[in-house]
């Protein structure tokens, strides 16, 4: 089951630190450092259900979180940024995890076509200029789409990429204004799949094929074994961030 979210460009957010002081999360971050994910999951959902989402682009670590909340609330909401360019493999993956796990999906969009995109700013804006495309079609999206809710949860990890290196288990999100949680931030890659492989969960068959990280189709290519996970997406450029987990400063 999913519904669908077009982004109308709302600038204002309905919520903000309310109860919570910056210095109270990063306590509350350090009170959980080697507690489980769904120790951390737990505090989040009891802190902030039901003003609480969960993010996911489908890749293992969502997969985890997913089945994890299912566990725990499963009426919580999981929301993914369509882009209109999207694997075939993805869209499979996302109508399999209803299926296994009941998910509750709500697509986020850009009220932006592809076509007016191309109209606007020339073909394939991915390739000229992929921080613009990123910016229309995910960060602008989702931060409207966060600004109905008080807190998120994603699956990002302290060994993916040096932007990552530093994140708490719970953080204050300066971008959305928003209390952001991130359960799985002390996890390896190992333990991700470990997890996969315990409970059998789906996960998109690309990753057999050289695809560690998946993203856009056009601007993701497979890797060979040994090469940083994240060097197929955006393969060619300076990129390795879409920008929806960078600071306010990264801005089009």
């Amino acid at each position: 089951m999913y519904t669908q979210y077009i982004n109308q460009q709302n600038p204002y957010s309905l919520y903000d630190l309310a109860d919570w002081t910056v210095k109270q999360l990063q306590q509350a971050s350090a009170d959980l450092e080697g507690s489980s994910p769904q120790g951390i999951l737990r505090w989040g959902l009891e802190n902030f259900a039901p003003d609480i989402v969960q993010a996911t682009g489908f890749g293992p670590e969502g997969v985890v979180l997913m089945h994890m909340v299912s566990e725990i609330r499963p009426e919580t909401k999981v929301f993914y940024l369509d882009t209109s360019l999207l694997f075939a493999e993805t869209y499979a993956l996302r109508d399999e995890l209803v299926r296994r796990l009941g998910v509750r999906f709500e697509r986020v969009t850009t009220n932006l076509s592809l076509q007016q995109q191309a109209d606007q700013y020339g073909e394939a804006l991915w390739k000229s200029d992929p921080d613009s495309c990123c910016y229309i079609r995910k960060v602008t999206p989702q931060r409207e789409y966060l600004s109905h809710y008080r807190a998120w949860i994603t699956g990002i990890r302290r060994d993916q990429t040096i932007f990552r290196a530093n994140a708490g288990l719970v953080e204050w999100d300066t971008t959305n204004k928003m209390v952001k949680l991130n359960p799985l931030a002390a996890w390896t890659n190992q333990q991700v799949w470990d997890y996969i492989r315990e409970y059998d969960l789906p996960y998109n068959p690309l990753h057999d094929n050289g695809f560690p990280s998946i993203g856009c189709w056009p601007c993701t290519k497979a890797v060979k074994p040994g090469d940083d996970p994240r060097s197929g997406r955006w393969s060619g450029q300076e990129k390795t961030e879409c920008g929806i987990h960078l600071k306010p400063d990264y801005e089009i």
